[in-house]
């Protein structure tokens, strides 16, 4: 009964979280799908564990582990299905089985990942890719969870075509470090309305980026990198860039 108390109460805060991160593209009826979710399995925006993408939510593989840890999982087996692997065209396919209990049968998931259907940020990654998959389908029928994973849905298609190569920011005054720069800094204000990120969850990031404490400390070539890098990312897949913002949650933002 403490857990449903607890559950419910949680779902006030997680609803209004959802609303400053999404706003107007979480709508009644995600509202209800994600109190459900809070409700039943203890899903929490806050800890990353869902996502919304084009109007639907998906779960997280963090959310997933963190939902077998509560529910005291006893393993997940993972192994390569070789017939179906070629490395030559980092094509792989997974067998994951989630144990739920020590008398479990087992519930088997699986995944693929090849070139085609991952994003560019994790090309040469395929393997891992692949068991993630298998691993997050496991965990989804083991605890019944009927909304998909974000590293299942594989690449995004996205209306503006850009280059392969980062963008290049015009030049910057020699003097002055990165913050002091306007025009670096309406770059990156830009980039923030133009892809509607939250920008402390932004500058928590840049802080992480740089490699520093605060970010007033960064120099101005830190700041440029990390606002090429940020509408690069943006621009090419801004679903996985959500994911590694949302990581951030919770963390105080380094002072500008």
């Amino acid at each position: 009964m403490s857990r449903t108390r607890k559950a419910i109460g949680a779902v006030g805060p997680e609803i209004r979280l959802a609303k400053r991160l999404w706003g107007a593209s979480v709508s009644g009826s995600l509202l209800e799908q994600l109190k459900e979710l809070v409700e039943t399995i203890g899903i929490s925006v806050a800890a990353g564990d869902i996502q919304v993408l084009d109007g639907r939510w998906y779960v997280t593989h963090a959310g997933l582990l963190r939902l077998a840890r509560r529910k005291r999982c006893v393993g997940i087996e993972t192994a390569a299905i070789s017939e179906f692997c070629d490395r030559a065209n980092c094509h792989y396919a997974f067998k994951a089985t989630v144990f739920t209990s020590r008398t479990c049968k087992g519930f088997v998931g699986y995944g693929d990942a090849d070139p085609s259907n991952v994003s560019l940020l994790v090309r040469g990654a395929e393997m891992r890719v692949a068991e993630t998959r298998a691993v997050n389908r496991a965990l989804r029928k083991a605890y019944g969870i009927g909304i998909c994973s974000v590293e299942e849905i594989g690449a995004f298609a996205h209306p503006s075509q850009s280059s392969p190569e980062p963008k290049k920011l015009p030049p910057q005054p020699a003097n002055g470090n990165g913050q002091g720069s306007p025009k670096v800094r309406d770059r990156l204000c830009q980039i923030i309305r133009q892809h509607q990120l939250d920008p402390n969850l932004v500058k928590a990031y840049a802080t992480d980026f740089c490699a520093v404490k605060a970010l007033r400390d960064a120099t101005r070539e830190q700041i440029e990198n990390f606002v090429a890098h940020l509408a690069d990312w943006a621009e090419k897949d801004r679903n996985a860039l959500l994911c590694q913002l949302n990581s951030y949650l919770g963390q105080k933002a380094g002072a500008a």
